[in-house]
């Protein structure tokens, strides 16, 4: 679903303090430094977003030492995430229309970090088909749903940093997944090895039907452990309803997590009136983490508090345009290289 590169109109320029050669420039809700002259507002550029990996070619050359892959950088004291390209560089047959992918066409892929051992574990079978992956959208590509959607009543939570993890229960059934993969049962793992310490299989069961518990598997071993967390847990946000087909509402949501014992993401406001400024939403995720306050957290995920979906939007948000999306922490990429 996510477009690496595609199609996009430079909608302002603005000058960077001491810098003569280049300029600060806006694209969908990103900003990026380009070279000064190289592009006009109102232009159509390739977009290229952070994340992304370009082929070793020529063109691309002056990457070698970034291993070809965009990253959130920071250059005269502004940061830049992202990069932007001339149309020239797309064959002479593509079709130009502002917002089309271009990510095939230019042989672009997502990066991936390399999964530890006591992670990937030994594969089931692929994620389940009957619940929704965590994947969230990020803000810079939502102008329109914010503008829709501002003054909604949502919350907003701390966006964890460690590894995705899904538990359910159906039809009699506990199975334990990893982001992409459902996972053979292994006391070796670490996801089944934390589904036994906080007892879930019997907590998912006890809810008396077909439900799934996914969070942020954290703690030692897992992504650097940047919190300094000590051992390893999931702390939890979202209750999804295998059968009915829905995620449970905040407030539900919070009561049940209370109930089966088991961590909430840490929750930073329950009253936050949706705003459609990009920036500011970013400004919102530089913040330190609550887990540890001398690192920064990695953002923000925002929600409403009654579960929204909007059909329109399905192109950009996950299950069905699920109102639910993340801003990441810019000095967070930075202070890690990503």
């Amino acid at each position: 679903m996510r477009k690496l590169a595609s199609i996009q109109r430079i909608k302002v320029l603005e000058p960077i303090e001491g810098a003569d050669a280049i300029e600060k420039a806006t694209v969908l809700g990103w900003q990026l430094v380009v070279k000064k002259g190289e592009f006009q507002v109102g232009d159509l550029c390739i977009y290229v977003e952070i994340d992304s990996i370009l082929p070793e070619k020529p063109a691309y050359e002056f990457l070698r030492n970034k291993n070809f892959r965009i990253k959130t950088i920071r250059l005269r004291g502004q940061i830049s995430q992202g990069i932007c390209f001339p149309l020239d560089f797309l064959p002479t047959d593509f079709e130009i229309i502002e917002d089309k992918d271009c990510t095939d066409t230019l042989e672009i892929i997502k990066y991936e970090p390399a999964i530890p051992a006591h992670l990937a574990g030994l594969m089931k079978g692929g994620f389940p088909s009957f619940i929704p992956k965590t994947d969230e959208t990020r803000v810079q590509v939502l102008q329109d749903l914010l503008d829709k959607y501002a003054g909604t009543k949502c919350y907003v939570t701390e966006k964890l940093d460690g590894s995705s993890a899904t538990f359910y229960w159906k039809d009699g059934e506990f199975g334990a997944c990893s982001r992409n993969l459902e996972l053979v049962k292994d006391e070796k793992n670490t996801f089944w090895k934390v589904a036994e310490t906080l007892q879930l299989e019997e907590k998912l069961k006890s809810l008396n039907g077909n439900f799934a518990l996914q969070g942020e598997l954290v703690g030692e071993g897992i992504q650097g452990n940047k919190l300094n967390i000590r051992g390893q847990t999931v702390i939890f946000f979202n209750l999804f309803d295998i059968d009915n087909h829905q995620f449970l509402s905040f407030e539900v949501l919070k009561e049940r997590l209370k109930s089966l014992d088991l961590a909430f993401v840490p929750v930073l406001s329950e009253d936050y009136m949706l705003g459609n400024d990009i920036s500011k939403i970013v400004e919102m995720a530089k913040i330190k983490s609550t887990h540890n306050p001398l690192a920064w957290a990695e953002g923000i995920v925002i929600r409403p508090i009654e579960e929204t979906s909007d059909r329109s939007f399905t192109n950009q948000l996950e299950f069905g345009g699920r109102l639910s999306f993340k801003a990441i922490n810019p000095e967070f990429l930075i202070k890690f290289g990503e």
